[in-house]
């Protein structure tokens, strides 16, 4: 590996530690939020779902502007945008406020700073034998941040208050400034040996039976962890546990995780990309289904973390890696902006209806139903995808 491929690596693994820490931080402050602004639960978990919604529109046409004019400058504008939505949070004295920032400002910023435009960088930084493990290394300390930012914005909800851990993480956010400048990119020779123009790799991917099957197993993803990580915390303290549970389980989650991240990208080099998302949905739909018929306690609460820490993000190497297998890597950070979107379309639903379906039934029994229906649906419609490289065959 090269020094510039190191630098790419481990850059873009840091940044996506402290944007993934910190997005998955929010749902902490969801009880200590509604309770001071008098707002319900469908008002944040609306803003968390409009976030995962812009982020997804966003994220082909970042992904666009990665691949065509680098990824630093698209890294460094996201992180601004990112750090300045947190920090406005803080100071939201209304619940218009409160979502411009949370789902518009914020959402914007993630749609710069994460996987599609990170791993289309890594992409070209690296020969494609190592693209798999690279994937799964950048994932997996990306986890690492979430292990560690979830129980330090616990203490610092309970230390300084939820404004002020807001502020601390908005200024945590400002480092991705810096960092952006290790993922610069010589742009010269990007098009040489692609093969296949943005349009028609555009045309192609989305006319593409595998491709849509992969972008549906990715729109379960999406609903799966963004339904855990908004509403999880607030489901362990309806149940009778307490707020440091629920955030040992989100952090267990990112802990193990980092296992998980690192295990999919060995994998992922060495058997089929989508017949081992197969068995990842399969698992997930196991875990979620143990979760809820068994009584809660915090013992099964971390057994729950732990299993789905493993599933948690292990699936978005190898669903980048699918993609470059097919398309290659000049225009992957448009084309996982696409997958990504899809992704997203889920997230928004997962957040929005776990809290749409509490305030009116009072209970979250109905969105596990459909949540471990979609993932079994997910690990069938995985199976039969083909890593085929397509653009090679529009190129002969």
């Amino acid at each position: 590996m090269s020094s510039n491929g190191k630098a790419v690596l481990i850059g873009g693994a840091i940044i996506l530690s402290v944007t993934l820490g910190v997005r998955h931080a929010f749902g902490l402050f969801l009880q200590p939020i509604i309770f001071d602004q008098g707002w319900g639960r469908e008002l944040f978990a609306f803003a968390i779902a409009l976030q995962n919604l812009v982020w997804g529109i966003a994220q082909p046409f970042t992904g666009r502007a990665a691949d065509r004019w680098g990824a630093g400058p698209v890294i460094l504008s996201g992180g601004l945008l990112f750090a300045s939505g947190v920090g406005l949070m803080s100071v939201a004295d209304s619940a218009v406020t409160f979502v411009l920032a949370a789902g518009v400002l914020v959402g914007l910023g993630l749609s710069g700073t994460t996987m599609p435009v990170v791993f289309g960088a890594i992409g070209r930084a690296l020969p494609p034998a190592k693209l798999s493990m690279a994937f799964g290394i950048a994932m997996s300390v990306g986890s690492f941040g979430q292990f560690v930012l979830l129980p330090g914005s616990l203490s610092l909800i309970d230390g300084v208050g939820w404004a002020n851990a807001l502020l601390l993480l908005s200024s945590l956010s400002f480092v991705i400034v810096p960092l952006s400048f290790l993922l610069h990119e010589d742009r010269k020779g990007w098009g040489a040996g692609s093969g296949i123009e943005a349009a028609d790799a555009v045309r192609l991917a989305v006319g593409d039976r595998g491709f849509q099957l992969l972008s549906f197993g990715f729109f379960v993803c999406g609903f799966q962890l963004a339904f855990i990580a908004t509403h999880v915390p607030a489901y362990l303290l309806d149940a009778g546990l307490s707020a440091t549970a629920g955030s040992i389980v989100l952090a267990l989650i990112g802990l193990f995780n980092i296992f998980g991240s690192l295990a999919a990208g060995w994998l992922g080099a060495r058997f089929h990309k989508p017949q081992v998302l197969s068995f990842l949905y399969l698992g997930r739909a196991l875990a979620i289904a143990a979760f809820v018929l068994l009584p809660k306690t915090e013992v099964s609460a971390y057994v729950f973390a732990m299993l789905m820490g493993l599933f948690w993000l292990s699936t978005v190497p190898l669903t980048n890696g699918v993609v470059a297998s097919m398309f290659g890597v000049a225009n992957m950070s448009m084309l996982g902006g696409i997958v990504f979107l899809v992704h997203q379309i889920g997230s928004f639903l997962g957040s929005w209806l776990g809290g749409a379906v509490y305030d009116r039934l009072g209970s979250y029994d109905a969105v596990w139903g459909v949540s471990i229906g979609l993932s079994l649906l997910a690990a069938l419609v995985n199976w039969p995808i083909s890593e085929r490289p397509i653009e090679r065959q529009v190129a002969a």
